[in-house]
C-alpha cells in the first residue's frame, strides 16, 4: 500500500513540473538570466531611508518622515535630498530650530537651485517671514518662470498676505 502511495505522490510531482535545463538552475532559486549584470546601478543601502521618507512625506507623515531623513543624515550628513527632505518634514512639523541649520547647510550645497529656494522660502512663510519668502520664491522663479511649483508658492505668498494677523488670545471666545 506503501508502494502505490509513494508512487502516486511521485508521479503527482513531476507532473507539475516544468523541463527547465540544467543551466537555468541558480543557488537563489531564480534562473542564472535573472542574476544579470547590474554594474551600471546606482544603489547605496543609505539610501533606503531616503526612499522611505519620501514616501512618508507624501503619505503626510511628517513624523516618520523626519525620523527617515535624520537617520539618512546620520549616514551621509551633506546629501542635498536627505537635507532637504529633512528640512521639509521639520517644517510640517513645526521644527523651525531643526529646519533652519538643515538649510544653512543646504545653502553652501544647492543654494543656488530652484529646490532650495521653493523649499526655503516655504519654511519662511510657515515661519512668518513673508518678506523673505517673498525674496526665495522670487528667485525661484527667476531660475525657471515655466516652474509650476514657484508660480504656486508665489500665489500662496499672494493669498496669505490678505489673511489678518491675530493677537492669540482673539479665539478665546470661540
Amino acid at each position: 500500500m506503501l508502494r502505490y502511495v509513494t508512487a502516486a505522490v511521485i508521479t503527482l510531482t513531476l507532473t507539475g513540473c516544468e523541463a527547465v535545463p540544467i543551466g537555468e538552475f541558480s543557488a537563489f532559486s531564480n534562473s542564472a538570466a535573472s542574476a544579470s549584470d547590474t554594474s551600471n546601478r546606482e544603489y547605496y543601502k543609505s539610501d533606503d531611508p531616503i526612499i522611505v521618507g519620501q514616501l512618508l512625506f507624501k503619505d503626510q507623515a511628517y513624523g516618520r518622515s523626519y525620523n527617515k531623513f535624520k537617520a539618512a543624515l546620520n549616514a551621509t550628513p551633506e546629501d542635498p535630498v536627505a537635507l532637504l527632505g529633512f528640512a521639509a518634514s521639520a517644517d510640517m512639523l513645526g521644527r523651525f530650530d531643526q529646519s533652519n541649520p538643515a538649510y544653512a547647510k543646504l545653502r553652501r550645497i544647492i543654494g543656488n537651485r530652484i529646490e532650495y529656494h521653493n523649499n526655503r522660502g516655504y519654511s519662511l512663510l510657515l515661519q512668518g517671514d513673508l518678506i523673505g519668502a517673498r525674496s526665495h520664491f522670487l528667485k525661484a522663479y527667476e531660475i525657471d518662470p515655466s516652474n509650476e511649483w514657484a508660480a504656486n508658492n508665489l500665489e500662496l505668498l499672494r493669498n496669505s498676505v490678505n489673511y489678518p494677523r491675530r493677537a492669540s488670545g482673539d479665539l478665546k471666545s470661540l
